[in-house]
């Protein structure tokens, strides 16, 4: 992903971020190689515990965004959909003008498509693709490598969703421990390894995401994972969100605050005002 000084995604140029990323920023855990049963049961309690029974096709969320990049701080509206089929568009209309990110990233996409998966006839198997536009309107493609592992990090429910439904994963429970001051349940989950090869290694750690749980309603607490610069997948930079303020909508908690830091320092801050769920959104409403 480029991250030019006017992208609401930016907090600095990218080479300070890759300088800093390593010395500021916590290491990822390791990648998962099985997956652990018991992990896939709190995944699974977890998904329970955001949706219960309730039906979850899409969500609309809407609200208020403070977007924080390097000497840049301003504050406007923020529109974020999703649907349960991979598909993200997250809109910010600040006073620099409008910022858009539209991401198509089915639950069976990714390095491991094809590998022994048989999606129902309803989930169209299609290459992760993405892309955003600043105030002046021009289309940027989001490289491959950044589209591995950011999930649908705006509602946790179809995150979770989302994860259940790829069968490429592994998930490893790595116990209680205590994040951003609160105790959590860690789990770390990864695409299946294929082989031994530098690039199937390579494919993992690109997948690798963090899941932390709150231990009593295990409800997410926050998720965190690295993104890249467009020209090295090798070079991580971490981003972490955290969600609070959970409210049930139709049987389904959502998480009406939104923090997300990049490298450590507070990017974007979103408080909803308001969240639709399955109003029938469709494939042409993520085109940017």
């Amino acid at each position: 992903m480029r991250f030019p000084a006017r992208s609401f995604l930016s907090v600095c140029l990218v080479a300070v971020c890759a300088s800093l990323a390593t010395a500021q920023s916590p290491q990822p855990s390791p990648s998962p190689q099985a997956t652990d049963p018991q992990a896939a049961a709190l995944l699974a309690r977890s998904a329970a515990a955001l949706r219960g029974n309730a039906p979850l096709s899409d969500v609309t969320l809407t609200g208020t965004a403070r977007r924080i990049a390097g000497s840049d701080d301003e504050s406007g509206q923020v529109t974020i959909k999703a649907r349960a089929t991979g598909q993200t568009r997250l809109d910010l209309n600040l006073p620099s003008g409008k910022h858009s990110e539209s991401r198509n990233v089915s639950p069976a996409a990714g390095p491991n498509v094809g590998a022994g998966f048989s999606p129902s006839s309803s989930v169209a198997i299609t290459a992760p693709s993405g892309q955003w536009t600043g105030p002046d309107g021009a289309a940027h493609d989001i490289a491959y490598h950044n589209l591995i592992a950011e999930p649908a990090w705006h509602s946790p429910a179809i995150l979770l969703a989302q994860l259940l439904a790829n069968p490429n994963l592994v998930v490893a429970n790595l116990g209680q421990e205590t994040r951003n001051g609160a105790a959590v349940q860690h789990l770390s989950i990864a695409q299946t390894a294929t082989g031994t090869s530098d690039t199937d290694r390579l494919m993992q750690h690109l997948s690798q995401l963090d899941l932390y749980l709150d231990p009593a309603t295990l409800l997410p607490a926050s998720v965190a994972f690295n993104i890249h610069p467009d020209n090295n997948a090798n070079l991580d930079i971490p981003v972490e969100i955290r969600f609070s303020d959970y409210r049930s909508v139709n049987g389904v908690k959502v998480p009406f605050r939104l923090e997300r830091f990049f490298n450590g320092s507070l990017s974007l801050d979103i408080q909803l005002d308001s969240a639709t769920l399955n109003s029938g959104l469709s494939a042409s409403d993520f085109s940017l």
